[in-house]
């Protein structure tokens, strides 16, 4: 068993590229993981896809086939090429992979190092991928250990002791750009994470914040909670043409704001489009300041720069948490055999006993006797034995051990 983990990010891929790539609701997230695990190379399959990464991660048993597999079907995905795809990914395999995966939980391959939304991505990647039955316990172990990994992360270093987004790093671009937003026409569109960190922030800024969603019950839930107004999906068009402000986070497919309904406006306007796909496709000359997620990396690699110390603590604690990822696995291996080996034990001293008994060697009114000496002794004979098995499960190349002791205790029925 391998694992395996194929990374369109920020690092390798502009946006344009991301946005080919990208899976923005269930119904595409479902037809890629019901492909990808076609393969008789895949196992159990993963896909995490944010504003920022698309990533598949997988348990399989042919590194190569299923590589091989994924690139072509993300080739019919994006209509690129294969050799633009594989020039491009970030490709990880086994303890790399893990290592990648735990990095990716505790916001270090982040844009914004620390942010507190993609631990929270990736819980709803798994949780997708187990309940639908695209990944069992292996991604489960990998992803759990994840977790925990992340946690240690943030409780052990100040790498998330001021909690940060793209939606925050957004919101320091506008203050960076205008002087200030109190008494502003602010349009949020959308209700995800992103729009509820723009809006509490504009808000306390003085702004006044207009939430925006095509299910108007769903803004209508936010904008009570926050404090800010209700416009209906329907009023689109008049939005964006009167607010000064901007943000836009939705799952769209397509655009939702394109040349055909905006105007000139007699003021400056700024937008932010923090959706992948975009939501915003614009070409006019409209006095309108454009900003899109990768237009926001200055800020990001400045906060990178901040948190470099302790990103430096957070690597050590997910090396240590890799090493002790794949010490975990090599208990599970050996586990089961030691439980062969004692339930062989136990069938031979049964045997034993009952043949002594059988043949009178012993007299009948011993018989509990008899079988408890059998099981004990074979049992302090094991216990030295299966206890240097579990020592050494832990070293390099204990699968080999594994194998050997497999194939001892193996009974030659079972070869035939």
């Amino acid at each position: 068993m391998h694992y395996l983990n194929i990374s369109f990010s920020h690092k390798n891929s502009s946006l344009e590229i991301r946005e080919k790539l990208t899976y923005p609701d269930d119904k595409h997230k479902n037809g890629c993981l019901t492909k990808l695990n076609k393969s008789g190379a895949v196992n159990e399959t993963m896909l995490i896809s944010t504003c920022n990464r698309m990533e598949i991660f997988c348990s399989c048993n042919n590194i190569s086939t299923a590589t091989k597999h994924i690139f072509e079907m993300l080739q019919d995905r994006a209509g690129l090429s294969l050799e633009e795809l594989q020039g491009r990914a970030d490709i990880y395999d086994d303890s790399s992979a893990i290592h990648h995966l735990f990095t990716v939980a505790a916001s270090l391959d982040s844009m914004v190092v620390g942010e507190t939304q993609i631990a929270g991505q990736l819980k709803d990647a798994f949780r997708y991928a187990y309940d639908h039955d695209f990944a069992g316990k292996k991604i489960a172990r990998a992803t759990q250990k994840a977790f925990r990994c992340a946690a240690t992360v943030r409780n052990e270093t100040n790498i998330s002791s001021k909690p940060v987004s793209m939606a925050s790093v957004a919101v320091a671009k506008l203050k960076s750009v205008v002087e200030d937003v109190k008494g502003k026409k602010i349009l949020i569109i959308g209700v995800g994470d992103m729009s509820e960190i723009t809006a509490k922030n504009m808000i306390a800024d003085g702004g006044e914040v207009f939430i925006m969603n095509r299910t108007l019950h769903k803004a209508e839930i936010l904008a009570e909670e926050l404090g800010a107004k209700v416009l209906p999906y329907s009023e689109l068009k008049n939005a964006i043409n009167e607010c000064e402000v901007l943000f836009s986070a939705t799952s769209a497919n397509d655009p939702i704001i394109t040349d055909e309904i905006i105007e000139s406006c007699p003021f400056d306007r700024y937008w932010f489009d923090l959706a992948l796909p975009r939501d915003i496709s614009y070409h006019k000359g409209e006095r309108i300041n454009l900003y899109v997620i990768d237009d926001l990396k200055v800020i990001a690699e400045g906060n990178k720069a901040d948190r470099e110390l302790e990103a430096k603590k957070a690597h050590r604690i997910i090396g240590r948490s890799v090493v002790d990822f794949f010490e975990f696995l090599d208990t599970l291996n050996i586990e089961p055999l030691i439980k062969e080996i004692y339930e062989k034990a136990h069938t031979v001293a049964k045997l034993e006993a009952s043949r002594v008994l059988n043949k009178g060697f012993i007299p009948r009114e011993y018989e509990h006797q008899v079988h408890k000496l059998a099981e004990q002794t074979l049992k302090r004979f094991l216990h030295d034995m299966t206890k240097s098995m579990r020592d050494v499960s832990h070293e390099a190349k204990s699968d080999k051990l594994s194998s050997v002791m497999g194939f001892l205790v193996k009974d030659k029925k079972e070869e035939s």
